[in-house]
């Protein structure tokens, strides 16, 4: 059976971590490991992380140079055969998440990017509502002409496929980093589950403009200028229609 690695990291996430902690170490699947990696917290994380240890996780404090450094350290530690990166404060959905998702997969068929659905919820893990873009049936590097159509903690990737972030994005590497995994990827597999539950806030929505522009940016180096702002316009006419 194929191992997953589920990397968390985190800087002062003590508010945050422990239903992440939690929900990692009840999933059902038995081969998983949680790789942590934490920026030198000056909270109770660390603590946390220790509390919760298990034979199942390793994991580091040490100074890093922000959340995709930290990322891009982390999978070099992972030896899993499938990546999933969950930020402090998500959840997988249910406890038998990865077990599912496994079980979805074709027999004799080993895809090289797993996705799936994402729960919105607020602080206390009470859901909210679907994200609002949902997962499309059959995915892409072009579906992203659409927007990020898949939450990064719902697109599990094949460890040997792994590049790593691009660190000269501040806010959205990782829109970058999945549109290059799909470029790479010949099998991409739709689980057809939720896999995630999302905490509604986050480095991305607390500095939402300086995403959206990084974003733009990113959109425009892989599908063109003109395809970039045609999509944009539409954007902004189904925000109006809604």
């Amino acid at each position: 059976m194929k191992k997953i690695s589920v990397i968390t990291v985190t800087f002062n996430a003590a508010s945050t971590l422990e239903r992440t902690l939690k929900s990692v170490k009840e999933q059902t699947y038995p081969h998983l490991e949680h790789v942590i990696v934490d920026g030198k917290s000056k909270d109770n994380t660390v603590a946390l992380i220790q509390q919760f240890a298990h034979e199942r996780m390793i994991w580091l404090s040490e100074p890093d140079k922000g959340l995709y450094d930290a990322m891009n350290k982390a999978a070099s530690m992972a030896s899993g055969d499938y990546l999933c990166f969950l930020n402090a404060g998500d959840t997988f959905h249910t406890s038998n998440s990865i077990e599912k998702m496994m079980s979805s997969l074709e027999e004799g068929k080993e895809p090289d990017i797993i996705y799936g659905e994402t729960a919105i919820v607020d602080n206390h893990g009470v859901f909210l509502h679907m994200r609002r873009l949902s997962a499309p049936e059959k995915l892409s590097w072009k579906s992203f002409k659409q927007g990020m159509l898949v939450c990064h903690q719902a697109f599990i990737v094949k460890r040997e496929l792994f590049e790593p972030y691009d660190l000269s994005y501040r806010f959205s590497a990782d829109f970058d980093w999945c549109i290059r995994m799909m470029k790479k990827a010949e099998y991409l597999h739709n689980s057809h589950l939720t896999l995630i539950n999302y905490l509604n806030e986050g480095m991305t929505t607390s500095n939402r403009t300086s995403s959206l522009k990084e974003r733009y940016c990113i959109m425009v180096m892989y599908y063109g200028q003109l395809s970039t702002l045609l999509h944009h316009i539409w954007f902004v006419i189904r925000v109006v229609l809604k």
